[in-house]
């Protein structure tokens, strides 16, 4: 098996042949569809003020966008078996800067829920076709790989909320969105220079309609346990990343700017995670580091109502950052486990399942934070961390 270390040795594996701009491509489209995605949460009280939203309300619409998110996985899974995943790459980067136009230019609660809406299905696109595109060029590399993108948007995810925390302070918050609308079009571009024409299928669209094959697949054990530990999983990360800055503000006292560093530092720690978990996965299996990852994390969220020092939430925010290497572990495990024919479906529809279910968690959380429960909120996430642990713990064919 491959070793964890020798970074050198990686990065000339993942460049080989020709696959390294490919990489790069995949990546920095990721980079925007996390990345702005979590701006949403660091620009949270800004849009509070203007929309005069409460924490439920606030909340909803951070679940009307990893819902809209969710709900594009299966559709772009589909798509991605049928016309390949190079065109729906591109056409995902393009619809994320259409919807996000509209984001910007709306100007009532109604309309900003339905632009948030369309830009979250318009990223969708995107979820889907990263992995499959990755596990056709690096069929002994997946989890590297997928670490190494992912990681991508954790860079993203570190310098983005910060950087339009401080532009929406400066001017306004549309502004922090309107910077990202070319970005995403010179990711459309780059993807459509480096990434591999694929030949086009002759079958019809309806033959990739039928789902027959997903119930059965989706229902074997180890796919359905791993899928219900991505629900678990998602339900947490979805709770904490959508207010962790507004409880550090509203709870714990710490000015706009502390609490948006620390929030970008979460993403930052990622940039490292994503690509050792892969590589810990490719190198030792799924078991050992998910009990690792979920043990710190869960330590770190029940400790978090009960510290007040900023040295202390920095050292709390490195041990939840150990939840960003969950997914990269689970999901490249999964991805190998699904048949080739319809792994873009199969993929599609599980990660509509735990996006979705996950997805609730922020209304959910925000509602309990509202009747005054903000800590007893990070509480009960901290728990649902605990039953991770115990169902991998449990688990023999780990």
């Amino acid at each position: 098996m491959p070793s964890i270390s020798n970074p050198k040795r990686v990065i000339s594996d993942l460049s080989s042949d020709g696959r390294g701009k490919i990489l790069l491509s995949v990546a920095f489209g990721w980079f925007l569809s996390i990345s702005v995605r979590m701006i949403y949460p660091a620009l949270l009280p800004h849009i509070r003020g203007t929309y005069s939203l409460t924490l439920t309300t606030s909340g909803l619409l951070l679940s009307v966008l990893w819902i809209a998110y969710a709900f594009g996985q299966l559709p772009g899974g589909i798509l991605a078996d049928w016309i390949g995943e190079r065109l729906l790459l591109i056409a995902g980067s393009l619809l994320a800067a259409a919807m996000l136009a509209l984001v910007i230019v709306v100007d009532s609660t109604i309309f900003l829920f339905l632009a948030t809406a369309l830009f979250g299905a318009g990223t969708a696109l995107y979820g889907v076709s990263r992995f499959t595109i990755l596990n056709k060029i690096y069929p002994d590399q997946l989890g590297t790989a997928t670490g190494a993108t992912m990681a991508a948007g954790d860079i993203g995810n570190a310098v983005m909320p910060p950087t339009a925390g401080f532009i929406a302070t400066a001017l306004a918050w549309q502004y922090s969105f309107g910077a990202a609308v070319p970005l995403f079009l010179i990711a459309a571009l780059s993807l459509w220079l480096t990434l591999p024409k694929q030949p086009s299928t002759a079958a019809p669209l309806s033959e990739y309609l039928d789902l027959e094959d997903v119930v059965p697949t989706l229902s074997q054990p180890v796919v359905l346990r791993g899928t219900a530990l991505l629900v678990l999983w998602a339900v947490i990360i979805q709770a904490f990343m959508g207010f962790y800055p507004t409880y550090l503000m509203d709870v714990k006292g710490l000015p706009a700017q502390v609490a948006n560093v620390l929030f970008g530092f979460f993403f930052a720690l990622g940039i490292l995670m994503k690509p050792v978990a892969g590589r810990a996965y490719d190198s030792i299996g799924v078991r050992a580091p998910l009990l690792l990852i979920m043990g710190s994390a869960g330590l770190a969220l029940l400790a978090l109502p009960f510290v007040g020092e900023v040295w202390l939430f920095g050292l709390l925010t490195v041990l939840a950052s150990s939840l960003l290497g969950f997914e990269t572990i689970v999901i490249s495990d999964l991805t190998r486990r699904l048949p080739d024919g319809t792994q873009g479906t199969n993929l599609g529809a599980l990660r509509t399942v735990y996006l979705a279910l996950g997805a609730l968690s922020p209304v959910l959380f925000g509602a309990v934070a509202d009747r005054g429960y903000f800590d007893e909120a990070f509480v009960g996430i901290a728990t649902l961390a605990g039953v991770v642990v115990c169902i991998v713990f449990a688990s023999v064919d780990y």
